[in-house]
């Protein structure tokens, strides 16, 4: 009589549904695949976020604070760090304009590479235009053309905005040594 006992009592934990050790695999199941997707959401999103982000067309640079300060006639260097975000790298690069007004109320701005092989250019006071002394380019101050050198184009111009009597250039790199003007 003992032994009918046992076995009404295992036979009963069979019937009441679910035995235990398949609701504990159930129960592992589920446990991996939670952990599966809290894992892989973060890991999908490292290797897909820099790929889909999409490419800076320029960022607004402050290059003067008060348009009464500039020196009318004469091109002024503004330089400026820009940080530059390429998928997981994040880097440092020190850029310059050259700043330049007629009349105090129009502004032109150049981008500070040479447009033959990206040399700095600098102010020549003597003859009143730009001079790179990589290759002996010149370049015109009220237009940004080509008088002598190499170059294969004019100075790239950038878009100004004056806001409040700050200045403000929309900074661009553009492909060097081709004579057509295209963007980086």
């Amino acid at each position: 009589m003992s032994s009918a006992p046992a076995e009404q009592h295992v036979a009963s934990d069979e019937t009441d549904g679910l035995p235990r050790r398949g609701f504990l695999k159930r129960l592992s199941a589920l446990g991996a695949v939670i952990s599966a997707g809290l894992v892989s959401v973060p890991v999908i999103r490292a290797i897909l976020s820099p790929a889909s982000q999409a490419a800076g067309t320029g960022e607004w640079v402050k290059v003067a604070d008060d348009t009464a300060l500039l020196d009318i006639g004469v091109p002024i260097r503004v330089n400026f760090v820009q940080t530059v975000q390429d998928s997981w790298i994040e880097t440092r690069t020190l850029n310059g304009v050259w700043l330049y007004t007629d009349d105090g109320e129009k502004f032109k701005a150049y981008n500070g590479h040479c447009t033959h092989l990206g040399c700095s250019y600098f102010y020549d006071k003597e003859r009143k235009n730009f001079f790179c002394p990589c290759h002996r380019g010149q370049f015109d101050v009220k237009t940004g053309a080509v008088l002598a050198g190499p170059p294969p184009r004019p100075l790239d111009e950038l878009d100004v905005e004056v806001r409040d009597a700050v200045v403000f250039v929309k900074y661009k790199d553009f492909r060097l040594g081709v004579p057509e003007r295209i963007e980086t």
